[in-house]
């Protein structure tokens, strides 16, 4: 291999590395062989210069190497590993219908996840508003529960990607977090050393997204997409609307509450329905357990509707040392104040600053300004009204919930510059834009 700062200096004049030079320096990085200010420099040549598929395919695999690649034929697990990832946005809690509800239909789900990032929610943080849930589980009860309930939603031992942990920390202080190759191998590396064995990506567009515009999105769809296949597992991304709240609600507990009664159907907000099942048909086509979208769809909602998905995510939660019955009134801790935000004229919502919510979601202690700070679970939106949705003056756009009263009314206000009424009523798409094969 070439000395460390002779593949920087190469990467920062546009060549071409190979996979044996990107293997020794993300080696050198797991095992600090290499130094932050190298491996900042590397990172910053990447971002300016691009990687070709190729690069990104031996990146993403060799930081998938540098620690435990679990293997779950060789553990007894029969059924097929598949996995979903997001790139973030507002009331996302798609991985909480979605995990229970591939594993209801024959899929192996070990769902790797993180915490929440700037704005957007975290689902880690979601489970975590379950009183008694263990979000990081050591490696033989992660195995344990993938076993017994067919998924596991937790976050990634250290055993797991190590390199990749490392890159991440000097990408954030480095300003180089935005490279869509680095942002690919971080993704891909974890959901590789997991050993899934299909992936379907939502990849987010709008003002609650990281990638705001369809373009950048679009951009970084077709790298994972690409790297991915490339890589040896199936991959298919969709691209999503995030202009608004992805169902009624936003925040840890509230978003529980909203994925319990959807799997347990007593609700189903229509566009989170849509982007869960579009996600979930493509993950059973990809595992191989349905031959098509039609079948696989139908399959999903059958399963939905039967109760096994519910069943599914309650048994997950209890051997992750939740509640032995999550679904049971009172289990979500509960915000003391809740103060409702009306509408001041009559017409039709046509803007929501959904970036705006997720803001004020972290400002109300529902996020964090600082990794080692505790959030509160219980804050957040309900009720969200809907783009397009017609409103009155003196009707509800959403509830607030806040630890106190004067937090309530600086949400409140908040909320009141983050959307729009007007008189005139405008055609709102679908929110899966575009799917990415």
């Amino acid at each position: 291999m070439l000395l460390p700062q002779e593949i920087i200096r190469r990467k920062r004049d546009g060549g071409e590395l190979t996979e044996a030079e990107i293997a020794g320096f993300v080696a050198g990085i797991a095992n600090n062989g290499i130094s932050d200010a190298q491996v900042g420099a590397f990172a910053m040549a990447v971002l300016l210069r691009g990687m070709t598929t190729a690069e990104t395919v031996a990146l993403t695999l060799a930081m998938r190497d540098s620690g435990e690649v679990l293997d779950w034929r060789a553990l007894g697990v029969t059924g097929p590993v598949v996995d979903k990832h997001s790139t973030g946005g507002i009331g996302d809690k798609t991985s909480l219908i979605l995990g229970p509800l591939l594993a209801a239909c024959g899929a192996t789900v070990p769902m790797i996840s993180g915490r929440g990032l700037g704005h957007s929610g975290g689902t880690l943080d979601k489970l975590e508003a379950i009183p008694g849930y263990r979000a990081f589980a050591d490696r033989d009860t992660f195995i344990r529960v993938v076993r017994q309930a067919g998924v596991a939603i937790v976050g990634a031992t250290a055993d797991l990607a190590p390199a990749d942990r490392r890159l991440y920390g000097i990408r954030d202080v480095t300003a180089t977090v935005e490279s869509i190759p680095l942002i690919t191998g971080s993704i891909l590396s974890k959901k590789f050393a997991e050993g899934t064995q299909a992936l379907v990506m939502d990849v987010k567009f709008g003002s609650g997204a990281f990638m705001t515009g369809l373009d950048s999105a679009r951009a970084l769809a077709r790298c994972i997409v690409d790297t991915g296949n490339g890589a040896g597992v199936p991959t298919v991304a969709l691209l999503t609307d995030m202009n608004q709240v992805l169902g009624r609600t936003a925040g840890n507990a509230l978003e529980v509450a909203e994925a319990l009664d959807f799997l347990s159907g007593r609700a189903r907000e229509p566009r989170l329905a849509e982007v869960t099942l579009a996600l979930t048909a493509e993950a059973l086509v990809l595992a191989g357990l349905a031959p098509d979208q039609t079948a696989a769809g139908a399959m999903a909602l059958a399963r939905l509707n039967d109760g096994s998905a519910a069943e599914v995510f309650a048994r997950m939660v209890a051997a992750l040392g939740g509640p032995q019955d999550v679904f049971a009134p009172g289990v979500l801790p509960q915000a003391p104040v809740q103060r409702t935000v009306f509408a001041t004229q009559d017409g039709f919502l046509t803007r929501i600053d959904a970036r705006a919510v997720g803001l004020a979601v972290v400002r109300m202690g529902g996020g964090r300004t600082r990794a080692d700070q505790a959030i509160d679970p219980r804050v957040g939106f309900s009720a969200f009204a809907g783009l397009g949705e017609p409103v009155g003056a003196g009707q509800p756009i959403c509830t607030v919930h806040a630890a106190d009263q004067a937090a309530a009314e600086t949400a409140a206000a908040e909320i009141a510059v983050a959307v729009s009424v007007s008189d005139t009523a405008r055609q709102i798409a679908g929110p899966v834009h575009e799917r990415v094969a």
